[in-house]
């Protein structure tokens, strides 16, 4: 890392590219996705200016949306031209031309005009496809849900259960209800197609292919929903290669997921919503004009598939012997399949699934192998995460090879899965064909550790056992993209990233699930206390509003939002109702409006908003709240759980003062005036309230004194202006008390790293963080972890694979990095870059790729300098915070400040030295 170095020749890449003005257009996006293939009738078009001048911004813009690509190409809109528009607006931009039909395919591109007045060339060609109004569904399977006795309900939660009652659930549904199926249905084609698409929802999962080659690259589609209240459907446009004439094929292979977990072996609970159902139309348009569909219906037939067994929770058995060559093939003798039954619907609404999938994202091979003793082995993979095995075995037809997977070893060196929930594995039985490969579909588990048994490995030593000849770990999480990165001189803070992103990755499935073992739950509250780090790290611009149909879906009609969304199973009392889970749903459309300028979820969800802050209303008493779990695993001596350090009342009625204010700064926003008046006045009231009953004013302490019960108003702006210097001084006191260790938990991590980061305290997080003992992400580092864990001792902990605790990540980006959006102008259309030097720290460096384009801060500090390089993107402007001296010399790209004429303004009444630019790349240098 060597920034001075670099100087010269950033100022030679600077020159070469002033030499071209050209403005580009680039990464179209509608509706948040790229090309999307099931939008509604309302399109927002959104792009992002490209440019190698400096201060670009966009003055007006002219949109075309044509019928077909030929016609856009000569710039015929027959759908809409938007003529030239005077507009800065480049994002989710309105359509406002003819009528959209439905299951339709247009074409769109854009222009800009920019403050240096010149237009810049159309940009390449996008696609959208607008979604069907009625699929007119008809699910098929094996058996009907009456049929299946699967067991009714969400109250199975089968910790509590014995085995004999465990056993007797399962022994009255039928076995049918719980086994994977395959479906295949022939059909002919005879003409030209022009086109292909096909809508498919197959519950809990599905695999698809036509002619034997699977379609799309997912895993676990479709992702995961209440049931009851939204199904998801997929979309795929196949090429013509995919379908052939005459006679064609569709393959679909059934497991249970979530829709059904009633399987023997590990289960966190049991819920049902009925056997294994597919949903399948596919429709056909020919060059001719004329259409044809296909879908599912009585006609289509089923056959049970190799695979066995496959639980969510307990793993997947494949018996390779069972397996039917050429099924999804055309040719092949379905003579002895069965006609398939019609079964009743989901309950929910049909839904295309509008954000991304989860796919196999990375593997990894075998980085160290025990053999334990003769024939028994363990395999350390290297990395713990979410995800399955891959096997490569040969050896005699019908043994069997059982894998185990788990993210720590027993005493005795073997795996263990005692706290993770088991028996988990995964059972294959060869068909004695050479080298057979196999990987589980329907199944998946945090794992680092790999047991195998009764083997050989490589070599086949014992003939009267298979060999193993390959293994790998496949790393599964959602695809939705990584948009940030953060790297600076101090390793404990560089390897905290890596492992919080592991564990952040290895949670990131349809959900945002607490562990991807034992629970795989959607417990909300790391969605906002975790949410700039996450924001920061992935592009969550289309999984948020996702999320936000999973709450709004999961809402009870009290209000109440559960700690858990989808909720699988009610746990009841306050691990059901939490207020600093609930509130999740007001604060996550105003983190997204933060990130993303787009308050399209505060106008969709504002209802439940209301609603939830009414329901906190009715539970409360002269206006305090005194249910929920509080700062959930806060730290001490104690037994992680309930709030131990701080009242409980204390963190439920924050929480939701924290809704109200939100609530009536939404009201503001969509100008409800009726509903403003009520709720700044009821937040006034809250604000009383607590400060009545938690603070002493003698003492200028909140609660218990504890540092959650003094951060939490402080970063609320509940505490009385006179009064906020003491009570930072008491907070700070008790960290330094403590040796600088920290005593808050799930919920007051946040509140403390940003209070002190907000106060000017950075000096303060540097040494709470920069250890190796616990509390603290050093000491998961010493012990040589690989993902975050549940609690800062892992060895008190269950899970290994937590990002609950990563909140640090946001001090990272905003406060080393210093990339802080502005709430006045959302979405990083103006922003600050203002980092911090802090400790013994040399650089730091940290990139976010806004909706307008990537950000770059980067500071070094060396030879009594700091330099800073920086870049904004066109369209946007950013204000320059300097952690130097009033007084300190400045020069911007070699020049001084006062005569650099990139410096747009300079703001004299700030503490430090600042100053805005406009878009380009920049070098700074500041005297320290």
């Amino acid at each position: 890392m060597n920034i001075s170095k670099s100087i010269l020749l950033f100022f030679c890449l600077l020159v070469a590219m002033s030499a071209n003005a050209q403005i580009a257009v680039q990464n179209l996006s509608c509706n948040s996705a790229v090309n999307p293939l099931a939008i509604d009738k309302n399109p927002g078009f959104s792009w992002q200016l490209i440019s190698k001048k400096s201060n670009v911004l966009q003055t007006a813009y002219q949109i075309l949306v044509a019928s077909s690509e030929e016609k856009l190409k000569h710039n015929e809109a027959d759908v809409w031209d938007s003529g030239k528009v005077v507009s800065a607006t480049s994002q989710d931009l309105a359509f406002e031309g003819k009528k959209l039909k439905e299951e339709t395919r247009y074409f769109w591109k854009v222009r800009v005009w920019s403050n240096v007045k010149k237009a810049s060339k159309w940009s390449e060609i996008s696609t959208f496809r607008t979604q069907p109004s009625d699929l007119n569904p008809i699910w098929i399977g094996a058996i009907t849900k009456a049929d299946s006795h699967l067991p009714e309900g969400r109250n199975y939660h089968t910790a509590t259960f014995n085995r004999q009652k465990k056993d007797a659930l399962i022994n009255a549904s039928d076995s049918l209800s719980r086994r994977s199926i395959m479906l295949r249905k022939p059909f002919s084609v005879n003409k030209e197609i022009k086109e292909a698409v096909v809508y498919i929802s197959g519950l809990g999962h599905y695999e698809l292919t036509i002619n034997s080659k699977k379609i799309g690259n997912s895993e676990f589609a479709p992702l995961w929903t209440d049931y009851d209240k939204t199904v998801n459907y997929n979309v795929y446009e196949l090429n013509t290669e995919e379908l052939q004439k005459g006679e064609n094929v569709i393959g679909v292979l059934l497991g249970n997921g979530m829709y059904n977990t009633l399987a023997e072996r590990y289960s966190k609970f049991y819920v049902s919503f009925g056997p294994p159902t597919l949903f399948f139309k596919m429709k056909i348009t020919y060059k001719d004009g004329s259409s044809a569909i296909v879908k599912s219906d009585a006609s289509w037939k089923y056959s049970k598939s190799p695979i066995t067994y496959n639980s969510i929770f307990g793993g997947e058995d494949y018996n390779a012997n069972l397996e039917q060559k050429g099924w999804n093939s055309k040719g092949f003798n379905d003579t002895n399949w069965k006609k398939v039954v019609v079964q009743e619907a989901p309950k929910g609404v049909l839904r295309p699934q509008t954000t991304t999938p989860i796919t196999i994202q990375k593997r990894y091979e075998v980085k160290e192998v025990k053999e334990l003793k003769p024939n028994f082995y363990i395999f350390n993979m290297g990395q713990n995460l979410s995800g399955f095995t891959t096997i490569k075995v040969k050896g005699k037809k019908g043994q069997t090879v059982r894998v185990w997977v788990g993210e720590s070893l027993n005493d005795d060196g073997t795996v263990g899965q005692g706290k993770t929930g088991k028996p988990y594995y995964y059972d294959y039985t060869l068909k004695g064909e050479g080298i057979e490969e196999w990987q589980p579909k329907f199944s998946y588990y945090g794992f680092q550790y790999v047991q195998i048994e009764n083997i050989n490995y490589k070599e086949t030593k014992n003939e009267n056992l298979p060999t193993l000849v390959d293994l790998k770990s496949n790393f599964i999480y959602n695809s939705a993209g990584e948009v940030g990165t953060f790297e600076c001189s101090n390793d404990i803070f560089n390897k905290t990233h890596w492992l919080i992103n592991n564990a952040i990755k290895s949670n990131f499935q349809s959900v945002f699930t607490d562990c991807p073992q034992r629970e795989k739950l959607g417990w909300i509250e790391e969605i906002q206390l975790n949410g700039p780090g996450l924001l920061f790290n992935y592009n969550l611009e289309s999984f948020i509003p996702a999320t936000m149909q999973n709450i709004a879906d999961s809402q009870r009609d009290s209000g109440l939002v559960p700690s858990i969304v989808p909720e699988y199973v009610v746990f009841g009392g306050d691990f059901t109702d939490s207020p600093e889970w609930g509130v999740t749903a007001v604060i996550l459309p105003w983190m997204y409006y933060d990130y993303y300028g787009d308050d399209s979820l505060l106008r969709k969800y504002y209802p439940v908003m209301k609603k939830y802050v009414d329901y906190l209303t009715s539970k409360s008493k002269d206006g305090i709240v005194s249910h929920g779990l509080g700062d959930w695993y806060d730290y001490g001596e104690h037994a992680a759980g309930y709030s131990k350090n701080s009242p409980i009342a204390l963190s439920a009625t924050s929480h939701y003062y924290f809704g109200i204010d939100l609530l009536a700064k939404a009201a503001k926003h969509l100008n409800k005036q009726e509903d403003v008046f009520f709720y700044e006045n009821l937040a006034k009231s809250v604000k009383n309230a607590f400060n009545g009953k938690f603070f002493d004013a003698k003492t200028k302490q909140y609660g218990t004194g504890s540092q959650f019960s003094n951060a939490v108003p402080l970063f609320l702006n509940m505490v009385a202006p006179e009064d906020r210097q003491a009570v930072l001084d008491n907070l700070v006191n008790d960290i330094k008390a403590r040796n600088y260790r920290l005593t808050t938990g799930d919920v007051g991590n946040r509140y403390l790293f940003q209070v002190l980061a907000d106060n000017g305290l950075n000096e303060v997080m540097y040494k709470m963080h920069n250890h190796y003992d616990a509390p603290g992400y050093g000491f998961q580092i010493k012990f040589g972890l690989t993902t975050l864990t549940e609690q800062w001792d892992p060895r008190k902990g269950n899970s290994w694979n937590h990002f609950m605790l990563g909140q640090i990540e946001e001090w990272f980006y905003k406060s080393l990095a210093g990339i802080v959006p502005d709430e006045k102008q959302p979405g990083f259309k103006h922003f600050f870059l203002q980092p911090e030097i802090v400790g013994d720290m040399t650089f730091a460096k940290g990139t976010y790729r806004s909706v307008y384009g990537e950000i770059k801060s980067e500071w070094e500090k060396k030879d009594g300098k700091m330099y800073f390089r920086c870049s904004i993107p066109a369209n946007t402007t950013a204000t320059i915070k300097l952690p130097v001296s009033k007084n300190a010399a400045i020069e911007v790209n070699g020049k001084k400040i006062s005569e650099a004429k990139a410096v747009l303004n300079v703001l004299e009444n700030e503490q430090k030295p600042s100053f805005v630019l406009g878009s380009g790349n920049y070098v700074i240098e500041a005297a320290l």
